[in-house]
C-alpha cells in the first residue's frame, strides 16, 4: 500500500488499482492527487516474445499463403512483429502480411502497420469492429485464411463471424493475460473490497475483473463482493467494455468519455468528494 502526501480532491480516499499495464503512471497520477493507493494487479500480461501459444499461431500463420490479415490495435501489432524478429520470423511474417490483403480496425493500428512499411486496403475511422467486421463480410471469405491479432482478450465477435462465412481464422493472442504474480495480494483486495474498506476499485481490462470475481468465488465472498461494489466501493473502469462484466452482474460502474488513464482518474477525483464518504465502514457520516 502506498499514501499519497500533501493535498488533492483525493485525500482522505482510498483507492484500489487492478491494472497490469501501466499500472505505475495510474498510481502516481492518483497518489497526485492525494489518494491512498492499494496496488494490487489482479492478472500479468504475458510478453509476447515469451510466450509460446503466440509463437505456435506464428508459426502456423506462415506455414501457408495468407488472404487478409487484420490488425487491431497498434500496440499489439507492434508487439507480434516484435516478437516475431525475436524469433528470427521476421522477414518471413513482413512477406506474408505485404502478399495479403491488410485490414486496420481505426487508425492507431493503420499506423503501425504503415510503420512496417506496409499498406492496409481498408480501415474504418475509429476503432470501433463494425464498421471493419462489415467490410470483411461483404467480401466472399470461403475458404480464406485470415490471420485475426488480438490483444489481451479473444475477438469472439469478428473470428466466430468470419467462421460462419466459411474463412479459416487463425488468430494471434498478444499481450494474452495470465494469473496475477502475486494470488495472495489479490485475495486480500477481495477481503478489503468485501469489508468496504476500499473507497474506489479501479480497472483497466475486463480480464481483471474476471480475475478479481474468480478469487472472490474461490474465497466465498463474492455476494459481499459485489454488494459492496453495488453500494459503498464505487467500481470505476477503463470503458463500456472494460465495464461489461460487471453490467452482467448487476454492477454499475462508472467510466470516462474517453478512455484514458488522465479521464480515469479524472473521473475518480469528481466523483468521490461527491459521494461525500470519506471513512470506509466506520458508520461515520456520507
Amino acid at each position: 500500500m502506498e499514501t499519497g502526501a500533501g493535498g488533492g480532491p483525493l485525500v482522505g480516499f482510498i483507492v484500489g488499482v487492478t491494472a497490469a499495464r501501466r499500472r505505475e503512471e495510474l498510481v502516481a497520477l492518483l497518489q497526485g492527487l492525494g489518494a491512498e493507493v492499494v496496488d494490487v494487479p489482479t492478472v500479468r500480461i504475458v510478453e509476447p516474445g515469451e510466450d509460446p501459444v503466440l509463437r505456435r499461431a506464428t508459426e502456423r500463420v506462415l506455414e501457408r499463403r495468407l488472404d487478409y490479415v487484420v490488425a487491431t490495435t497498434g500496440v499489439g501489432w507492434r508487439g507480434w512483429f516484435g516478437a516475431a524478429e525475436g524469433w528470427g520470423r521476421g522477414p518471413r511474417l513482413l512477406a506474408a502480411c505485404r502478399a495479403a490483403v491488410l485490414v486496420g480496425r481505426g487508425p492507431k493500428a493503420t499506423a503501425a502497420v504503415r510503420a512496417y512499411g506496409l499498406r492496409e486496403v481498408y480501415s474504418p475511422g475509429s476503432d470501433a469492429g463494425d464498421e471493419l467486421l462489415a467490410w470483411l463480410l461483404a467480401r466472399d471469405l470461403r475458404g480464406r485464411r485470415i490471420a485475426v491479432q488480438e490483444h489481451g482478450v479473444p475477438s469472439t465477435g469478428l473470428t466466430d463471424a468470419l467462421r460462419e462465412r466459411g474463412a479459416e481464422v487463425l488468430e494471434l493472442p498478444v499481450y494474452r493475460w495470465g494469473p496475477a504474480e502475486d494470488p495472495g495480494a489479490v485475495r486480500r483486495l477481495v477481503e478489503q473490497t468485501a469489508r468496504r474498506e476500499l473507497h474506489a476499485l479501479t480497472f483497466t481490462s475486463a480480464p481483471a475483473i474476471g480475475a478479481f470475481l474468480d478469487v472472490a468465488d474461490e474465497l466465498g465472498r463474492r455476494a459481499e463482493a459485489l454488494a459492496a461494489l453495488r453500494a459503498d466501493v464505487l467500481p470505476v473502469c477503463i470503458g463500456p467494455v472494460c465495464a461489461r462484466p460487471f453490467a452482467e452482474q448487476g454492477v454499475d460502474a462508472v467510466w470516462p468519455e474517453r478512455g484514458r488513464l488522465g479521464s480515469l482518474v479524472r473521473t475518480i477525483a469528481e466523483t468521490l468528494p461527491a459521494r461525500a464518504r470519506r471513512e470506509p465502514d466506520t458508520g461515520t457520516e456520507r
